[in-house]
């Protein structure tokens, strides 16, 4: 039995006749009348009662025809959503992301894609960079929003966006005041709080730097793997940090974002998907993310 056989008696079933069928199938009757007997044929009945005044179904063909157009309609279905699939207009996206940028470019990307691809199921899991190779190399995850440097041979990393670092300081601490960019020098005797190195080598290889271009090193008194619990840490007295500067919209009593003296140490965050891996749902996701970042910052 063929799926052309099958859209030839439903045709002819639904318009009550082969002359009429043929017309809205494209196919001269002959063929049309050949290929439903031989439909008939291979399933031991007759489908049709046949007339002067055309074709009516036999009980069995009613049956058959209603199974036939369920069969159908469920064909129809399968290839509209795997065209969808295909287009990345449907299905599952498992994205990680670092903390960070859930104060920055990640909830305004999440709210086009989802306007643009209401069928296409989100799923956001908050790891860092390390975490998120590993889950990539495990199939847990389609995309990582991560933070640079990644140096994975199975791995691509691409820059989505740049952030200034700024400063995280309890509000009232006696070495703030005023509120205008912040000399770090004056901080050179204070405590730091910062991410462990081994999940964010970046960030903490480049708050390192930036506080030695001022003369100091700086003094680590705690590390913490979340940036909430950076935050924290400083609302409650224990030290100053160095964050991106959308972390400015993490809102916390007893802390103050203040800029920085001197040229600026940028951040960089991007997308980390396995090499050779195509999905079209991931490639509308980091379009959706790359928007929200706009347009590329110089160098710095």
């Amino acid at each position: 039995m063929e799926l052309r056989q099958l859209r030839y008696f439903v045709a002819v079933a639904e318009e009550g006749g082969f002359s009429r069928a043929a017309e809205r199938l494209h196919i001269s009757q002959p063929p049309l009348s050949v290929q439903i007997r031989n439909l008939e044929r291979e399933l031991g009945m007759h489908l049709f009662e046949r007339s002067n005044r055309g074709v009516s179904l036999t009980a069995a063909g009613q049956v058959f025809f209603e199974e036939a157009r369920g069969v159908l309609a469920r064909l129809e279905r399968a290839r509209l959503r795997a065209l969808q699939t295909d287009r990345g207009e449907a299905g599952t996206l498992s994205v990680g992301f670092v903390s960070i940028a859930d104060y920055g470019i990640l909830p305004p990307a999440l709210k086009s894609f989802r306007a643009r691809f209401p069928r296409v199921e989100v799923q956001l899991h908050e790891l860092t960079t390390d975490a998120q190779i590993h889950a990539l190399r495990d199939a847990r995850l389609d995309l990582g929003i991560a933070l640079a440097p990644v140096d994975e041979p199975d791995l691509e990393f691409e820059s989505v966006t740049r952030e200034e670092l700024v400063l995280a300081a309890p509000a009232a601490h006696r070495a703030i005041k005023g509120g205008g960019p912040v000399d770090l020098r004056t901080l050179s005797k204070e405590s730091f709080i910062i991410p462990p190195r081994d999940i964010a080598p970046g960030l903490y290889d480049l708050t390192i730097g930036h506080c030695r271009s001022f003369g100091f090193v700086p003094r680590v008194t705690q590390q913490a793997r979340q940036m909430q619990t950076v935050i924290g840490l400083v609302s409650c007295g224990m030290g100053f940090a160095l964050v991106p500067a959308s972390v400015r919209n993490l809102k916390r009593t007893g802390v103050q974002y203040r800029p920085l003296h001197g040229r600026p140490a940028r951040v960089e965050m991007g997308v980390l998907r396995l090499r050779g891996a195509g999905y079209p749902a991931r490639e509308n996701f980091v379009s959706a993310l790359v928007r929200a970042a706009g347009p590329p910052q110089a160098g710095g």
